[in-house]
């Protein structure tokens, strides 16, 4: 289902959605196992995990930089900083100097570090979120519809609280295309386009665009494309928000506060429940 959001909801979310509190940032943290021998994912495959040291059982977002899958570095979106909850920031293999599956791989494995290690920072394995912008979004939805993905570190991709993908492509990466050789702007979708790999049975799944007028070319209808896919399988805990007047790099700053409100009501839905 198509939501269009105004600008002055998102600036209502700015003013009522603030956590005081401390928080600590443990910087450069690996997230795959001391017997690694590639000496490249040893150099990328780090993280940071930023947190409230003033509190328990909070939730935490996994985020995941963008790029293109071929630059960037880990980060926390300011916007999402202070606000009662974890965020942990991945670094991951980029192309070409690594070659799909890699970058896959690596958030499935980060993904599978936050579940095993989020309690020792005070957070809760009940409310993890996976999330990012551009590329960060096509890996958080390649986790989100592959499940042997997470399979593959120990983890279950369906006790991710809910995935909130920020204008992810849909279809196979344009950066798998190019590795592949293939003409830039003809889609292929195969085995690593998250709309080949619906499934009904899945977390929320929260999309996440700008305006279709402004957006990178067919992101909004990529996204458009797999919630109709989505729907029409019967998965019913997915939706599709187009923020009008936002191009694909200023949709960040808006999206943010859609994940923070998300976040926010999730949370009381699971305490109204106990």
């Amino acid at each position: 289902m198509k939501r269009k959001v105004t600008l002055l909801l998102l600036l209502f979310c700015i003013f009522t959605l603030h956590a005081q509190g401390v928080y600590k940032t443990d910087k450069d943290l690996s997230y795959v196992s001391d017997e690694e021998t590639d000496a490249y994912r040893k150099e990328r495959c780090k993280l940071d995990v930023y947190y409230p040291v003033d509190k328990k059982d909070f939730p935490t977002i996994v985020w995941f930089h963008g790029g293109g899958l071929e630059g960037g570095g880990k980060h926390i979106p300011q916007e999402l900083m202070n606000r009662g909850f974890a965020v942990v920031a991945v670094n991951y293999r980029l192309s070409p100097k690594a070659q799909n599956p890699a970058y896959i791989e690596d958030a499935a494995a980060a993904v599978a570090w936050t579940f095993s290690h989020i309690e020792e920072f005070g957070g809760s394995k009940d409310k993890i979120f996976v999330s990012g912008h551009s590329a960060g979004g096509y890996l958080s939805l390649m986790l989100a519809m592959y499940k042997k993905c997470m399979e593959a570190y120990g983890a279950d991709a369906d006790k991710v609280a809910a995935y909130l993908p920020v204008s992810g492509q849909t279809v196979t990466h344009f950066t798998i295309r190019k590795e592949r050789g293939l003409p830039n702007g003809i889609p292929v979708i195969d085995e690593y386009a998250p709309v080949n790999r619906v499934r009904k049975d899945t977390p929320p799944i929260i999309l996440i665009t700008g305006d279709r007028n402004l957006e990178m070319a067919d992101r909004w209808e990529e996204n458009a494309l797999l919630a109709s896919v989505l729907k029409n399988i019967g998965n019913k805990k997915s939706a599709l928000y187009e923020l009008q007047g936002f191009n694909h790099g200023t949709v960040l700053e808006p999206a943010c506060f859609l994940i923070i409100n998300y976040i926010r009501d999730y949370c009381r839905s699971m305490a109204g429940q106990k």
